[in-house]
């Protein structure tokens, strides 16, 4: 069912999109930018990850007098999980953490959007093989329901 879901929200696009992204879930909601941004660091905790890096360049284009779309990329690991790619592959590891993204839309409301980790994991496979691929599925689950959280 999981499958499915993710299947059904790689068909919605965002309006920065032009074309569907591959590897890519993303999820429009009814919810502002501010309210996504913080409902996705508590459904990040909530899941059991840890926000481990923030970016956005809407606040220092402000500072400088410009006006974009909010717009924050919010990285989410644990430890636990970096343990486990590093036995599989060092060079994995230059993906932690994997990000999801907040865009704000031009009618108000925001899209979370993300690369499945099976996507940012697959280019390591030859060399994490299937312990790596397992990773990889857990955090799958994991992002799609700290997706489906945060957009409720």
């Amino acid at each position: 069912m999981k499958a499915f879901l993710s299947a059904l929200c790689l068909l919605a696009l965002p309006a920065w999109a032009t074309e569907p992204l591959a590897g890519w879930a993303i999820y429009p909601t009814s919810k502002s930018y501010d309210q996504l941004v913080d409902a996705t660091k508590t459904a990040i905790k909530e899941n059991g990850l840890i926000v481990v890096t923030q970016a956005g360049p809407t606040k220092a284009a402000a500072a400088r007098g410009i006006t974009i779309p909010g717009n924050r990329v919010i990285g989410a690991f644990n430890n636990d999980y970096a343990v486990r790619v590093l036995e599989t592959s060092t060079a994995a590891m230059i993906e932690a953490p994997i990000r999801f993204y907040v865009t704000e839309d031009e009618d108000g409301t925001a899209t979370l959007s993300y690369k499945t980790p099976s996507f940012v994991f697959a280019p390591y496979l030859p060399e994490g093989s299937a312990a790596l691929a397992e990773i990889a599925e857990e955090l799958d689950n994991r992002f799609q329901d700290i997706a489906e959280s945060a957009v409720k």
